[in-house]
């Protein structure tokens, strides 16, 4: 069993984490912009989305790698949740929610 602490997997690993949460951020930025709900040049919408997409994205690496989800899943799981950024946040509340039982 690999060791699951987070500073034993090496900054390529963490670099491609990042990159495809982020890039699911911008992807879903665009797509604001082009749906009229966000203005072009709001720097601080972009920024706050590129936080919070890379935020998710590694919360949803971790998990991903506690459960031992296939690398190319993984990934796929990490874009995804990074394009839904603070609605990943709030989906992955509910569940934790319903699991401890509040």
């Amino acid at each position: 069993m690999p060791d699951k602490d987070p500073l034993a997997y090496d900054l390529l690993t963490w670099g491609w984490v990042v990159f495809l949460a982020v890039w699911g951020g911008i992807v879903n930025f665009l797509r604001k912009v082009r749906d009229g709900e966000s203005r072009k040049f709001n720097f601080t919408e972009l920024i706050g989305e590129i936080c919070t997409s890379g935020f998710v994205g590694v919360m949803t690496f971790l998990l991903c790698e506690a459960a031992a989800t296939d690398q190319l899943l993984t990934a796929v799981l990490v874009g995804i949740s990074g394009h839904m950024g603070a609605k990943a946040i709030r989906f992955l509340e509910m569940v934790f929610e319903k699991r401890i039982g509040q």
